[in-house]
């Protein structure tokens, strides 16, 4: 992709306020001719350069705060008394800004991916092929689809929008059914797996792998929003993850922790990832290590807000003392870390500071010495000199992770148990195996729903997966995550770990209990005010999309 393209897209799209801002609400369209004009599209280059926003702006308002606030919160993961309490506490509002924020975002991702659609339709140049203009558009249906998979989790009954344009002179837009919006998911992911490439066009680009792995994910979902899973849902999911990880070359990175170095973006596992640059306009970076790092000692600069967030003490109790997923996920006190440093006082000169590797401290110190937060260590990459200087305030590179082969493993495994209640499928066991044994944990003969689904928290928590679990599992036995749900311990605790650096063992205890009640009228999130008064239409009942 040549560069010059790709700063012409990011001025025209700061031209129409994407890049400094949400619209209003997510029925001002965005302007058509703002953004590119019929003499774009000439070049397979330009192409790359009209979709390649896709991959980062359109998603930053999620990514900032929303991912981990929804995809993580909500499921139990967190713990905080003054951050994200509203999802940790499942009392979300029409007003908090993660669920306005994260609307926003993914009716953003729906709108550019509807005006690369059309552009692409329209204006490709003859001289382009059709295989690169067809794989444009895919590229445009599958974000597309992606965004509707948030959003129908999220809030059930959404628009399903295609056009722009209508949005100026329809005032008859309303909520399409679940059932319908699922539909036009899979339809759209079905494109994509046709004309996608098989090969990135450019590193970090999307696949037919990337499609048939998202679609393996959408049918296991779908499956059960009847009430009962249905078969043949569960027959695709199965169908389309094999292929994936028989056939994309796609390969579990031997180390788990090496997942979440910025110098591994774009690994043999990774199969979707949001693409981000640490030097772009603001919204092309990853911003997510200012709120999640502990302090700014381990990040270089004045961001690291994240001290009084930790995982809640019901996830931490999950983790086995074998599981090394936990040191990559989450912080303990006396915990090290070779590749982040941290700046410290200078013991020898009162004053004066000296950088050194990691050694996790404890923040109470008194005749016990503990801490009370496991702080968040995925997607904290450390302080410049850790990542080749490619960091600086609210900015890293590292790659969000939207898919990975070891979802789509546990997907497979997940889809070969289906209805019942165990499996020993050699294939299920085999693919479940794998991602355990990479963790250091011992192979199972046996798998239950409980099995997957505990170890997909494990093997996903803080890339704001776990959530969705939840919906997916809600609409086929809502009674059984409604009370999971209500009795996650989210309150305080104390780790006192057996050394103050280098700690092999801790020993956590209970503080004081916080358990908040789940029901189904805070299962689902809230529309936002603002597009409740924009948009009355969203009150009426949902109706089938016409495809």
């Amino acid at each position: 992709m040549k560069k010059i393209n790709y700063k012409r897209y990011l001025i025209a799209l700061a031209c129409c306020g994407i890049l400094s801002g949400c619209s209003k609400d997510f029925l001002n369209r965005p302007p058509e001719d703002a953004i590119v004009d019929v003499n774009f599209y000439k070049t397979p280059e330009q192409v790359l350069a009209g979709t390649a926003p896709l991959y980062n702006v359109v998603w930053f308002a999620y990514n900032d705060k929303s991912s981990h606030g929804i995809g993580d919160a909500r499921g139990g993961i967190l713990m905080s008394g003054s951050y994200q309490v509203a999802n940790i506490r499942m009392q979300a509002t029409d007003v908090t800004p993660e669920v306005y924020s994260s609307w926003t975002s993914f009716f953003n991702v729906v709108a550019q991916s509807n005006m690369v659609i059309n552009n692409l339709t329209k204006y490709t140049a003859p001289s382009v092929s059709e295989n690169v203009k067809q794989a444009g558009i895919a590229e445009g249906r599958f974000m597309r689809a992606v965004a509707y998979s948030y959003l129908v989790q999220n809030w059930g009954p959404v628009p399903v929008i295609v056009d722009n344009n209508v949005l100026l002179t329809d005032t008859t837009i309303t909520r399409n059914t679940v059932e319908t919006i699922w539909e036009f998911i899979i339809r759209d992911l079905r494109f994509a797996s046709e004309y996608l490439p098989a090969a990135p066009a450019q590193k970090g680009r999307i696949t037919k792998w990337s499609a048939k792995g998202m679609l393996a994910k959408m049918f296991l979902t779908r499956a059960g929003i009847s009430g009962n899973r249905v078969q043949a849902d569960l027959d695709s999911a199965a169908k389309y993850a094999l292929d994936v990880i028989q056939n994309s070359g796609a390969k579990l990175m031997t180390n788990y922790e090496d997942l979440f170095l910025m110098k591994n973006n774009n690994n043999t596992e990774s199969l979707f990832a949001l693409q981000w640059k640490y030097d772009g306009d603001w919204g092309t970076q990853n911003s997510v290590q200012a709120f999640l790092a502990y302090g700014s000692e381990i990040t270089g600069f004045g961001d690291g807000w994240g001290g009084d967030l930790g995982a809640s003490l019901d996830m931490l109790q999950k983790y086995s003392p074998l599981d090394k997923r936990r040191k990559a996920t989450f912080m303990f006190p006396g915990d090290h870390y070779s590749y982040i440093h941290q700046s410290v006082d200078d013991p020898n000169n009162p004053g004066k500071k000296i950088i050194r590797e990691l050694q996790v401290p404890w923040n109470y110190v008194g005749t016990d010495h503990y801490n009370t937060r496991a702080w968040v260590k995925k997607y904290v990459v450390g302080r410049p000199e850790d990542n080749e200087g490619k960091v600086t305030q609210q900015h890293t590179e590292m790659n969000t992770y939207m898919l990975r082969l070891a979802d789509v493993y546990l997907v497979f495994a997940e889809a070969k148990l289906g209805t019942a209640a165990s499996t020993a499928d050699p294939l299920a066991l085999q693919y479940f195996n794998a991602v355990r044994v990479r963790a250091g944990m011992p192979e199972k003969t046996l798998l239950t729903a409980d099995d997957i689904f505990n170890e997909r928290k494990l093997e996903l928590a803080m890339e704001g997966q776990v959530w969705y679990d939840a919906v997916r599992m809600h609409y086929y036995a809502p009674t059984k995550v409604l009370t999971m749900l209500s009795n996650q311990d989210r309150g305080s605790y104390r780790i006192v770990p057996n050394a103050a650096t280098n700690a092999t063992s801790w020993t956590i205890t209970s503080d004081v209990p916080a358990f908040y009640p789940v029901t189904e009228s805070n299962f689902y999130l809230p529309y936002p005010a603002v597009e409740l008064t924009a948009a009355p239409n969203l009150r009426k009942p949902p109706v089938p999309y016409k495809f």
